[in-house]
This record gives structure tokens, sequence and C-alpha cells, in this order.
């Protein structure tokens, strides 16, 4: 549609906003119709959409107030249209933003009351209900337990018994070293079994290593027998064993199947019987290394390994450091208290 448009200056300044178009006719190709334009003023009724607020109809695209556009997003583009307000009153245009609504949120929140209400009461039930599967597992449990218990049930026992028993022996013994570990009976029990055992490995060297199981077989015997656990017999009998497992059995010679006997009675026997095995036992030496060395063998060097202490002898000494360790921690108790 062409448009003439007459200068402002033969308008009154009151007339001049307004566009004055001559009558012109254009056919419409999918709407034909006639529609004829007269000088002066339009009376068309302008098109309002609600979705483009303050904006008018105009089909002039030439129009001097298209480059106010520019720089305009897509979105305000769209709602604003081809308007032809200046840019000086586009702020006035603005929408003003509505305030929220609050009075809704009253009606979610008694409902969620009363929906947290009822999903309490589905929970207190569901909690139940669990509870109940738990305790039947538990008895499931207890009679599975209780059938297996009547199979295993008296080794399990004594198992602990044993371990209990095992637990308060050692903490007795410990006591009984604290308070009354003679120190003196077992200074000199450590000084003749380790004459009997020098005289041994002198004569047959790596004797003490070949023999340390048999050591500490005997050396808790020579314990049971001081203690009273077993009698005077038997303590004899187990003896006359040790040293026939060691001749028969192990094929030892004289001197290193005697030398745990020697020991242990040298070591917890009277003391007429300790006189009597040490001598006895270093005649047994001489007599075996005499032989030995009159009957054309030479002695060679052997090599000797590294010496491990005998179980009992490390035991003696280690009550020994705990007894006088303990009457010098009282001691400085003591000394403390009274200062």
């Amino acid at each position: 549609m062409s448009t003439t448009t007459i200068p402002s200056s033969l308008l009154s300044p009151s007339l001049s906003s307004f566009k004055l178009s001559f009558p012109s006719t254009k056919l419409q190709p999918l709407s034909p119709q006639f529609r004829c334009n007269r000088i002066g003023f339009s009376f068309s009724s302008p098109t309002f959409s609600p979705w483009k607020r303050f904006a008018v109809n105009d089909n002039n695209k030439e129009s001097d107030n298209g480059d106010v556009l520019t720089g305009l997003d897509e979105v305000e583009k769209e709602a604003r249209g081809n308007s032809t307000m200046p840019e000086r009153f586009r702020y006035l245009a603005k929408e003003v933003p509505s305030l929220p609504v609050r009075w809704p949120w009253l009606v979610v929140l008694a409902f969620m009351v009363y929906a947290w209400r009822a999903v309490l009461f589905e929970l207190s039930n569901w909690k139940n209900g669990a509870f109940a599967i738990v305790r039947f597992l538990g008895y499931l449990l207890k009679y599975a337990f209780a059938v297996v218990y009547q199979f295993i049930g008296s080794p399990i026992t004594f198992s602990i018994r044993c371990i209990e028993d095992l637990f308060y022996t050692v903490r007795a013994s410990y006591s009984w070293i604290i308070h009354n570990a003679p120190v003196p009976d077992l200074t000199i029990i450590i000084m003749l079994a380790s004459i009997v055992l020098a005289i041994g490995e002198a004569t047959v060297p790596n004797s003490i290593n070949d023999q340390h199981n048999v050591l500490t077989v005997s050396g808790l015997i020579g314990y049971a027998a001081v203690r009273g656990y077993i009698s005077e017999l038997f303590f004899w009998t187990i003896l006359l064993g040790v040293y026939a497992f060691s001749k028969f059995v192990k094929k030892r010679d004289d001197v290193s199947a005697a030398m745990p006997v020697a020991a242990v009675l040298a070591g917890v026997g009277e003391p007429w019987v300790r006189a009597l095995v040490i001598i006895s036992y270093t005649a047994l030496a001489i007599y075996q290394y005499s032989k030995t060395s009159t009957g054309g063998k030479e002695v060679g060097e052997v090599e000797t390994r590294q010496m491990r202490l005998p179980i009992p002898l490390l035991l003696a000494s280690f009550a020994i450091g705990l007894r006088v360790a303990a009457k010098w921690v009282g001691y400085r108790h003591l000394t403390w208290m009274s200062r």
C-alpha cells in the first residue's frame, strides 16, 4: 500500500501527529476487496491484541520510527510489534509485576498437615510390621542355634572353660611371681642347671639346640613337681621316660640323653641329690670324652650354631626380673609417700 504524506508545514501543530492518505485501490490476492481511504482522519478502529500491549497496527514498514526497535530482543519485538511510541516513553509502557498470591498456600499447608498425619499413621503400621518380622527372624535364629548347640555345645563349652582356666592360671602365676617369687632359689636353679648344660655342651657340641623341646618338657615337669601338681613317684617315672626317649628313640649318646634329666634334678632336687647328680654327670662326661679320644677317633672342629636358651631358664630369669622390678617400684612408691 502506498501513502502520501503531507508536509508538516502545511498542517497545524495540532494535526502534525496524524497521517493523511490519498484514495488508493488494491486487490488482495486472498480476499479481494476494494478499500477507499479518504483524506482526513481514519475512522478504522485500531486492533488490540492481549499479547501485544500498547501497539497499533501500521502497514508502513518504512516508517521513521523503525530504527527504535534495533537492539531489542525477539521476545520484546514480538510483544511490542510495530509500535510508534517514541523511545523516551517506552519505559512507561512496561508492565508492573503483580503481587504474588499467597493465600492458596494455606490450603496446601492444611492438606499437607492432614496428609502427613495419615503418613505418620501408615509409617507406624509399617514400623510395627517390620518389628514383628524382626522378632520372628530372631526366634528362628534362636531355634537354629539351639539345634546346632545340641550337637556341638559340649566341645564349645569345654573350649571356653579351657581358655578361661588358662587365663586365670596365667593371672595367678603372674600375681605369685610379683608377690612371692623366691629370687635366691631361682638364682640357684639357674646356676646349677647352667653348669649341667655347659658340661653337656662342652662334651657334645650342639646338644642343647638338638634337644630344645626335650629340655622345655623337662623344665615343666620340674615346675610341676615343685608346685606339688604331681607326686614324687610319677616325677621319677616321667624322668626315666624322658631318658629312654632320648636314648632309644632319638639314638643319642649317654651324655646328651642324660642332660635333660640331670639339669632338672640339679635344679629342683634336694641338696644331696644336686651334688650327686652334678658329680655323676661330670664323671660321665669325662668318661665319654676320654673313651672317644682313646678310641683312635680324632675329634675335629664342629661348627656350632647359634645357641637358643632353654625356655625354663628364660622364664626363671624373667620371673626374677619381675620380682626385682616390683620390689623396686614398691620401694620408690613408699619413699615418695614418706616425703
